[in-house]
């Protein structure tokens, strides 16, 4: 069985323009936390099962676009076997506040970048 997209995050500059953008464009629920320093979790209201995601600001240079996450057991493993396959590391496994899990990212042969979660 497949490993299945599990969150997507966009970034941006301006992370208030872009959680406006979507929020009116698709009626998604966008739900800022300055806990998070407003980073935003959505909810797309498209019902049981639908992918859930993030609008935050972008961290640095390159850091702009929307970005999946995939659902696997065990970020490490993930990582090496990305690394064996022409791709590299560049977000170590890192917890996530509260019981969110931990993340990691990794860049494609193509320089993408795609996030895991577990």
């Amino acid at each position: 069985m497949g490993q299945p997209v599990a969150f997507f995050e966009i970034s941006s500059p301006d992370q208030e323009r872009a959680q406006k953008f979507y929020r009116e464009l698709f009626d998604w629920q966008v739900n800022p936390d300055s806990s998070m320093g407003g980073y935003a979790l959505v909810d797309t209201r498209a019902g049981d099962g639908a992918i859930i995601g993030g609008i935050g600001a972008s961290t640095g240079p390159g850091d702009v676009g929307i970005k999946i996450y995939m659902k696997v057991d065990d970020l490490e493993a993930y990582l090496r076997r990305a690394e064996e396959l022409g791709g590299s590391a560049v977000v170590p496994p890192t917890a996530l506040p509260g019981d969110f899990g931990s993340f990691a990212v990794f860049t494609d042969p193509d320089g993408n970048a795609v996030g895991l979660w577990a």
